[in-house]
């Protein structure tokens, strides 16, 4: 859950009145949204000639204020302008959700693409083999399931394969176990589906 806002957030981003262009605004803005480091402190430093310490404050509450825009879904200039106290500065303030406004398509999309999730299936084969054996009764043959699972996973580690694949070995019984736990969920699926 985003943290809260609190009337010393604002009373930071007042800082950028500091600020030599409209243009130094969006740019501190944009670039505080993914946080802060040591570089970006300086730079924001320099360019709204503040001590580091006050920089530092300043992209905290940039970067907090843009993700409680993203977290609670705020899309409309009325539902931002909300947040800022009444004192706070008219064109500051109305810049400032120019910017959020602007920017936070991209945003939302970066979150959702960078967000963790299990992988997806992507392929799924299977065929029926028969495992023959012998021992000193006679000769056996056992019917078995292989399957081969294809899954991909959307936030690979570095130097890991996004694609993955499994080899699975099932006896009848463990096929008929998979099918009703199979069949089960595609009863709970359609029920949740027609409400």
């Amino acid at each position: 859950m985003a943290a809260a806002l609190s009337s010393e957030h604002f009373d930071n981003l007042q800082l950028l009145l500091k600020a030599p262009s409209k243009d130094a605004v969006r740019d501190i803005c944009v670039q505080s949204h993914r946080g802060t480091h040591r570089r970006l402190e300086e730079t924001t430093a320099e360019t709204m000639n503040v001590t580091t310490a006050q920089a530092a404050q300043l992209l905290r509450s940039l970067h907090l204020l843009s993700h409680h825009v993203l977290f609670h879904h705020l899309g409309s200039a009325e539902q931002i302008l909300r947040l800022f106290p009444d004192s706070f500065h008219s064109s500051l303030k109305n810049l400032i959700t120019k910017i959020l406004l602007e920017n936070s398509p991209t945003w939302r999309t970066e979150a959702l693409r960078d967000q963790i999730s299990l992988p997806q299936l992507k392929e799924l084969d299977w065929r029926v083999d028969m495992v023959t054996g012998s021992d000193s009764v006679g000769r056996l043959s056992v019917p078995t399931c292989l399957v081969q699972i294809k899954m991909e996973d959307p936030c690979p580690s570095a130097g890991i394969e996004p694609v993955s694949t499994v080899m699975v070995e099932l006896s009848r019984e463990s096929v008929d176990t998979m099918l009703d736990g199979l069949g089960r969920i595609r009863d709970q699926l359609s029920v949740v589906a027609a409400k």
